[in-house]
């Protein structure tokens, strides 16, 4: 867990409390000037209260010009980011016709895929030829193709599972797979820190929803224990199921799953084991299975294993791979296959163009030199914010880097000043985060060379010194001029 430095949790409440204060103010002085204009819905109850779009009217909309920034081509490791301005203190932007060549450290382009590729983009383009652009229907009724086909036999075979379903949203895969798997009657036990669409999800069920700490094998056996001791709410009977739910990598952490600890306390209990690989499938591992080839944790005790195509592959969609029994149950029941559009044609080509390049079926070694890279990259960016001084959450080999901000006014400064400079970074607050743990998330990428690192150091440590966000003391100088020599040389 996180430990805050006083100062900076007394400064970082002082600043949201004084930003709360002129918000009150200057709603209440709203009040006062609206109180004799007309309204046209009479009768009729406001559609946002005042307190509920608190937050976006007087926090969100001062910084809104760091946050959805619209680009003009490809994810690549350079992307052209377009122009706003705005007329009224932020409230509505508007795009230019300009746009800025910037380095690219938002993106989920873990594998470089999101661009051109001189494998995969031949083939999704004569996809899109021959299949068009959409299925215009639902797999159960004309949306299911031989690509839909070849890409769940690819999936289940990539990720080491007997058979798998593949949707077209990453975020619906588990907010619409997990109510189909639980309950009335079931317990979801859940990391404190997982995906909002996982919550979604399990909210959505109606089981019994229990949460443990973050990453804590110990604390989710002590959970169990209770939960199994207790059975289920006034009735005290058995839990029908319980499935526990973890993500292979953390994306607002960067911090890899315990997984070979969480899956023996699960085994010792008999729970299922739902594994979320949104941002570890093709990013880790020797060749890009995940967390499961990272950790040495053998597939089949992981009993649902999910992950999204957003990231590593350069698609869309998500997936889930189980035994042959449940993915059959998942296309008899789950709404995301009965009645949502099936993933594109070209989409699904893209996907298993990939698959085969990572794991050197197009005849190249470029998939295993593209996981050596991003390993190499990731490691090398980690180790060097860390000796400047930042606080870098997350562990080696994600290629997830959070840099700790915690103060509001800390947010759009150090976003502003990286885009100065040709960098285009994410910066993420509340409710994304808790309120005091404000962040910049760096998402490194194989197509990254060693000089655009070094380029995104240099800006990411003058904008460092700038907003005061070094909270560790620097590498000595002597280490850095090591450093520096080793490379010259």
């Amino acid at each position: 867990m996180i430990t805050i430095p006083y100062l900076t949790a007394v400064s970082t409440y002082f600043s949201y409390g004084l930003l709360f204060a002129f918000g009150q103010l200057r709603d209440y002085s709203r009040l006062i000037f609206d109180w004799c204009s007309t309204n046209n819905l009479q009768g009729y109850a406001p559609i946002c209260l005042a307190h509920e779009d608190f937050y976006i009217r007087r926090l969100y909309h001062r910084i809104q010009d760091c946050f959805n920034r619209p680009i003009s081509s490809a994810p690549d490791s350079w992307v052209d980011v377009i122009e706003r301005y705005s007329n009224d203190n932020n409230k509505t932007l508007k795009r230019t016709t300009k746009s800025t060549r910037c380095l690219n450290l938002g993106s989920y382009n873990y594998l470089g895929f999101g661009s051109f590729d001189e494998y995969c983009t031949p083939r999704v383009i004569e996809s899109l030829k021959k299949f068009s652009a959409s299925t215009c229907s639902s797999r159960v009724d004309a949306g299911t193709t031989s690509v839909h086909a070849e890409l769940e036999e690819c999936v289940a075979k990539y990720v080491g599972k007997p058979a798998a379903i593949v949707t077209g949203m990453g975020f619906a895969t588990n907010s619409a797979i997990i109510p189909v798997l639980i309950g009335k009657g079931g317990l979801i036990i859940s990391d404190s820190l997982n995906h909002t669409s996982i919550v979604n999800g399990a909210r959505g069920s109606g089981a019994t929803i229990r949460v443990f700490q973050h990453n804590t094998p110990a604390h989710l056996e002590r959970v169990l224990k209770e939960q199994i001791a207790e059975g289920q709410p006034r009735t005290h009977r058995p839990w029908k199921k319980i499935i526990v739910v973890v993500e292979g990598i953390y994306s607002m952490e960067g911090e890899i799953c315990q997984l070979p600890e969480i899956v023996s306390v699960c085994k010792k209990y008999k729970a299922y084991v739902y594994l979320d690989e949104a941002h570890s499938i093709g990013a880790i591992g020797k060749t890009g299975r995940g967390v499961c080839e990272l950790l040495g944790v053998d597939t089949a005790d992981v009993d649902i294993m999910m992950g999204t195509f957003t990231k590593s592959f350069g698609s869309c969609g998500g997936y889930i791979a189980g035994s042959k029994e449940l993915i059959q149950y998942l296309k008899y029941h789950c709404p995301a296959h009965l009645y949502a559009t099936s993933i594109s044609t070209p989409s699904a080509q893209q996907i298993i163009s990939a698959i085969k390049v990572i794991l050197g079926e197009d005849g190249s070694n470029r998939g295993a030199q593209k996981l050596a890279r991003i390993r190499e990259n990731s490691n090398f960016f980690r180790a060097e914010l860390q000796k400047m001084g930042f606080e870098v959450l997350g562990d080696n080999d994600s290629p997830v880097m959070p840099i700790m901000l915690y103060n509001p006014a800390k947010i759009p400064a150090f976003s502003r000043e990286c885009l100065r400079e040709n960098v285009a970074v994410v910066v993420v607050g509340f409710p994304a985060t808790p309120l005091l743990l404000a962040r910049a998330r760096i998402c490194i990428s194989a197509s990254h060379s060693r000089e655009d690192l070094i380029k995104a150091l240099k800006v990411i440590s003058k904008a460092g010194d700038l907003t005061g966000i070094k909270y560790f003391p620097a590498a000595p100088k002597k280490q850095e001029e090591e450093k520096d020599r080793i490379k010259l040389d």
